[in-house]
């Protein structure tokens, strides 16, 4: 937990991180069998990623169908090019910034329809009884003040706080600067923090 001016905000940053070595070597390998044309090779691939596309595009989207549409189109746009892609450690960085696209591409489509409540449930785990329905009712919370953020800086806070990407990482994903990310994750953090206040 964070505390921020007397509102206690849940941990955002959860999961694994891009670099993990051994998964970057393991990646790099069934990357080159599936240009090859492994098909079994390009299905153990999308295991290692189908997670983080699919919990990013969660995050970006709030609707679970929505999600899932965006994660097959994403894993369909690799197997399309994955001739282009030069190693792993390249593929999680385009893995990323395809999934921000095509959330971007869904969100413009479904304009002015009512999306489905954002799954919070894995922001941050209750580490006791007591505390499982106030950190339940804090990360439905979170999740409601994610989906009033613009797409950029939500984009930005995902990435940054549930991804466990680095600033650097962040920016080359959305083509901006490092002081442009910091200052849209900044911004996203001040705006659920005051709706936390509100609602809190």
């Amino acid at each position: 937990m964070v505390e921020s001016r007397g509102v206690a905000l849940p941990m955002l940053g959860y999961g694994l991180a891009a670099g993990d070595s051994a998964e970057t070597v393991e990646a790099a390998r069934l990357l080159r069998l599936a240009q090859s044309g492994d098909a079994a090779a390009f299905e153990a691939l999308m295991r290692i990623y189908e997670v983080r596309v699919a919990r990013t595009a969660l995050r970006l989207l709030g609707a679970r169908q929505d999600a899932q549409d965006a994660a097959q189109e994403v894993f369909l746009r690799l197997y399309q090019r994955i001739s282009r892609i030069d190693s792993a450690g390249s593929l999680s960085g385009w893995l990323y910034r395809v999934t921000v696209n095509v959330s971007y591409d869904i969100l413009r489509r479904r304009r002015g329809r009512n999306a489905v409540p954002l799954d919070a449930g894995s922001l941050s785990a209750p580490s006791s009884a007591e505390e499982e329905l106030s950190r339940e009712q804090q990360r439905r919370l979170v999740a409601e003040a994610l989906r009033t953020l613009p797409e950029k800086e939500r984009a930005a806070l995902a990435l940054r706080d549930i991804e466990g990407l680095s600033t650097r990482e962040v920016a080359g994903i959305l083509g901006s600067s490092e002081a442009t990310v910091r200052s849209q994750i900044s911004t996203a953090r001040l705006k659920i923090r005051k709706i936390l206040r509100r609602r809190l």
